[in-house]
């Protein structure tokens, strides 16, 4: 087959949705499909600018959230007529959010919209828009008439299926996400160097926290946590890869607990380094928080520290429940519970062959239930009953 996977976001770009597609891509290009990717990071410059960007940030100045709408419609534009141009060349349109399922409704392909969460919930909690707002109301309609028009849903998570069908009353087909199980095998990894090169200290205990800086992610609370780990473990240190709207706060905290010697911020990291650094953490979190309405779907995040045979520690919500099973894969502590996460950290830390068990148990769970083979098998056969839905449908 020959697949488009489209979006009106950025691509690569930093977060879960850039590394499913470039998973995703990998896996049915294994299985001999020809795969390409139409994001708005694809279209003109000039154009992005000043049609898809500068006029929302103008509107936002004027109405809060006005300019979020504007953005994502204008986007949603250049891409519909992208996919005029293209739209011969593929057998399936697999779009990975709301307005590029509505971009390819003139193409007459099969769509097979991916949805990874609540489209919506996470524009309210990122502040893009008000809650019960005009644009809040517009895009849950975009929302719906998306689900609808597509001849496939595929959510990564079950919540987001009883979304989706309580929403539009589609019966979409749950697909968690997934990891190139052998890129993220730490036995295969030269790691001698990356503590260096990212200028951690060798001699320190290292908590990684591998998250965009949104307030979903929960990435405050290791902040919050960490006075109390350091009066056990003194020696330990708290690097974050990631950037968003919470840099500031976090920053605001560190300075307020004097924490500047034990706290590294690396901002954007190259999602191809990110290996590596899951591979020198004594622990990693994921320390997720339901904000909005929103809440963590199969965390990719996490996928990738078990694969690395890291230790997890994880808030206890969402998709994370599902992928992990506490004490025995990993560890699940309760949302936004400062001091449940500081202890769980200070039990691994205590623990070296408790942190151990967890990790090789989650490296065989990763192997045998979140290879992106397997997912990309699910894909095809998903991508088959759309086009043969559609042929049915035109005869």
């Amino acid at each position: 087959m020959n697949i488009l996977i489209t979006t009106i976001f950025d691509y690569p770009h930093e977060g879960g949705l850039s590394t499913h597609v470039a998973t995703l891509k990998n896996g049915l290009e294994a299985r001999g499909h020809k795969v390409d990717v139409l994001s708005f990071t694809q279209l003109n410059p000039l154009l992005r600018k000043a049609y898809a960007q500068a006029p929302g940030f103008i509107a936002s100045k004027f109405k809060p959230g006005s300019g979020q709408l504007m953005n994502d419609e204008n986007r949603m534009t250049l891409i519909r007529k992208q996919l005029e141009r293209l739209k011969n060349e593929y057998d399936v349109i697999n779009s990975q959010d709301v307005y590029a399922t509505l971009a390819a409704e003139s193409t007459g392909l099969p769509v097979v919209e991916t949805v990874h969460g609540y489209y919506s919930y996470e524009a309210i909690s990122r502040g893009a828009i008000k809650e019960g707002s005009k644009e809040d109301q517009v895009i849950r309609e975009r929302e719906k008439k998306a689900y609808t028009l597509a001849s496939r849903v595929v959510t990564v998570d079950q919540r987001i299926k009883d979304y989706v069908y309580k929403m539009a009353g589609v019966n979409a087909t749950a697909i968690r996400n997934f990891i190139d199980v052998e890129d993220f095998n730490p036995l295969k990894l030269d790691l001698s160097g990356i503590r260096k090169e990212f200028g951690i200290p060798e001699d320190k205990k290292m908590l990684f926290v591998p998250r965009r800086m949104t307030e979903k992610n929960g990435v405050i609370y290791p902040t919050l946590a960490l006075r109390k780990v350091l009066d056990k473990h003194p020696d330990t240190i708290l690097v974050y890869a990631g950037t968003g709207e919470q840099m500031s706060a976090i920053k605001e905290k560190v300075a307020a607990h004097g924490l500047g010697d034990n706290v590294m911020l690396l901002g954007t990291v190259a999602h191809e380094k990110m290996k590596y650094l899951y591979g020198v953490a004594d622990v990693v979190l994921v320390p997720s928080i339901h904000s909005y309405g929103v809440e963590e779907a199969t965390s990719i995040s996490a996928l990738e520290a078990m694969g690395s045979s890291s230790p997890v520690i994880a808030g206890a919500v969402g998709g994370l429940k599902e992928i992990i099973a506490d004490h025995e894969d990993g560890i699940l502590v309760q949302e936004r519970d400062t001091d449940a996460l500081s202890n769980a950290i200070i039990e691994v830390l205590d623990s070296p062959e408790l942190g151990d068990q967890l990790a090789r148990k989650a490296r065989r769970k990763i192997e045998r239930e979140y290879s992106h083979l397997f997912a990309a098998e699910k894909y095809e056969q998903i991508y088959h009953e759309a086009i043969n839905d559609e042929r049915v449908r035109v005869e």
